[in-house]
């Protein structure tokens, strides 16, 4: 398995050789190599199994340093940043010659975040290059939380995995680009949309893509269990399945008819934030049981609500 530890200037040394580190971000664990280097970027596809075609974020220690890698920042996206950056909000604007092909998969647009977590920040503040990081796992599978998480799924390919303790959100980051100056959400995430548009006005949000997404993260099926997932009422299920092969996620209660064991309550006080912050952690413990199918009940589809909701259905996606 990798080395786990707390030594960003290891993590530096190993970034700089240009090899991988699995990263914490306060949104899940990113598998981070130079940006601006090719090799480095074609091992993050090769390790995560990630098809050539879905691009990658890179990451950035302040906002100030984007416009070495893009050729215009629209007024909109200036006043997200001013707004949410640093933390879990990526711009997704035309690049410069500067940022590899390879990164975008052919797209003139690239897709920039500044991570808050403070570990990141301290790394990414020793380089002077931007970092690749999409979630460290097997592409499609249920993004990392935790240092462990990284571990399990891939460890044995990785050098070290820098640990910063457990994601504060749990969500990948809100990506928002401009098509024709139209502030617009490519993928739900830890920004909830009510609060984009209480900086820039009403936002349009587009729907996931099932082949040569416009931004990371927007492929129809992901975040998937092994478990075959299903949304719906556990009652439905009752009848297709013996109790103990069944498994839940619930937002607030729990369902009496199957054991407790088996079933992720996300948030018993109905805190939308608390329930994007242990949906994957608890997706995976739910994976780990030997269940037959997982049956997840909906949010209201408001705040972060929409972005739990959007996960749960592309984990559902077969």
């Amino acid at each position: 398995m990798a080395m786990i530890g707390t030594d960003v200037n290891y993590a530096v040394a190993l970034l700089k050789a240009g090899q991988l580190v699995a990263i914490p971000t306060e949104t899940v664990y990113g598998l981070a190599g130079n940006a601006l280097d090719l090799s480095a970027v074609s091992q993050i596809f090769k390790v995560k199994n990630r098809p050539s075609f879905d691009p990658l974020i890179i990451h950035l220690p302040a906002f100030s340093a984007v416009s070495s890698y893009v050729k215009a920042i629209p007024e909109a996206a200036a006043a997200l940043a001013a707004t949410f950056m640093p933390g879990p909000l990526t711009l997704l604007l035309e690049k410069s010659e500067q940022v590899p092909d390879m990164v975008t998969a052919g797209s003139p647009l690239v897709a920039v975040r500044i991570p808050a977590h403070p570990v990141a920040q301290q790394l990414l503040s020793q380089l002077d290059f931007p970092l690749s990081a999409p979630s460290a796992n097997p592409f499609g599978y249920i993004s990392p939380t935790t240092a462990a998480h990284v571990d399990e799924q891939l460890g044995p390919q990785i050098p070290y995995i820098l640990d910063g303790g457990p994601c504060e959100i749990g969500l990948e980051s809100t990506i928002v680009g401009f098509p024709d100056g139209k502030p617009t959400v490519f993928r739900k995430g830890g920004i909830a949309v009510e609060r984009l548009e209480s900086v820039v006005g009403p936002v349009e949000v587009k729907a996931h893509s099932s082949s040569n997404p416009q931004a990371p993260g927007m492929l129809k099926s992901h975040y998937a269990p092994r478990t075959p997932m299903v949304l719906g009422n556990p009652e439905d299920f009752i009848a297709k399945y013996r109790v103990e092969e069944i498994g839940c996620i619930r937002f607030q209660e729990a369902f009496h008819g199957v054991p407790k064991a088996q079933q992720l309550i996300l948030s018993p006080s109905g805190d939308d934030q608390e329930a994007a912050r242990r949906l994957f952690a608890g997706m995976r413990q739910l994976d780990s049981q030997p269940l037959s199918v997982i049956v997840a009940e909906l949010l209201p589809e408001e705040g972060l609500g929409r972005a739990i909701n959007d996960r749960l259905r592309r984990a559902a996606a077969r």
